[in-house]
């Protein structure tokens, strides 16, 4: 029984960190032999791996992490960096950081993202996303503001996801209609809704303008009935992601060629 729980345990880290399960098997051939216990030694070789020994093997992945804490660019969440979601290829941290320095010199506030790809292999997919798996993908948190009408780098939910702009999304009640019942399930990835916040459309827009003038961009994913609301239709590489993924009126997709 201990066994199957601990291949469980393996794949399941695996699942939704990619190099958890390593982790853990070492974990348990360390604890054996030297008679540690397991949840202390876990705790520190996974910090160490993330922090010192995977961002160097990556690097002969073609992936670099993005900043776990930075003035200008930071993950929404700690989460992020924590499960070894915040990996892209050079050229992806370079635009982003050049885009949040911009957007912090300019407009005073910060960029934060959300999840982007796993340290290793093209192909290896980082569940719920079907496309984040060759480094070349990231999503974006939206801006928001109080009900007063400030500015806020708050959002309304802990991970970042699932609180929609509108709850009348047509292109949602479409792609529902037509059976795609996984268009909105993001709204279960919340994590807890905790500020009663309004969409920032100028700052929101700031930011999809400032990415979209960066050469590399390939497409940018968003809702259209946002990309209409905020003026953005002459912008070609502004694109539907399509009824087979999730809603984007809750955070920008990004990816670059």
């Amino acid at each position: 029984m201990k066994f199957i729980i601990h291949i469980i345990f393996i794949i399941l880290l695996t699942i939704f960190t990619q190099v958890g399960g390593i982790i853990w098997i070492a974990t348990l051939i360390i604890s054996n032999k030297l008679k540690y216990k397991k949840k202390y030694l876990f705790i520190g070789l996974y910090f160490l791996f993330n922090l010192l020994i995977i961002p160097p093997i990556a690097n002969y992945f073609g992936r670099v992490p993005l900043p776990y804490f930075s003035e200008n660019l930071k993950p929404k969440n700690i989460i992020y960096p924590l499960l070894f979601r915040n990996y892209v290829r050079p050229e992806l941290k370079v635009l982003l950081e050049n885009s949040a320095k911009t957007i912090k010199t300019l407009h005073k506030f910060q960029l934060n993202y959300l999840d982007a790809n796993f340290p290793f292999y093209n192909g290896f997919p980082l569940l719920p996303h079907l496309s984040h798996n060759d480094g070349k993908k990231v999503d974006i948190s939206f801006m928001y503001k109080t009900k007063g009408g400030e500015s806020t780098n708050k959002k309304p939910s802990l991970s970042g996801y699932g609180a929609f702009v509108s709850t009348k999304n047509p292109t949602c009640s479409d792609c529902l209609d037509k059976g795609y019942w996984q268009y909105d399930y993001t709204k279960y990835f919340t994590l807890g809704t905790f500020n009663d916040l309004d969409f920032d459309e100028n700052k929101t827009k700031i930011i999809v303008k400032e990415l979209l003038s960066q050469p590399k961009i390939q497409k940018l994913f968003i809702e259209p009935y946002l990309k209409t609301q905020m003026g953005l239709s002459d912008f070609d590489k502004i694109r539907f992601q399509g009824c087979r993924a999730v809603r984007h009126d809750d955070h920008i997709h990004l990816q670059i060629k």
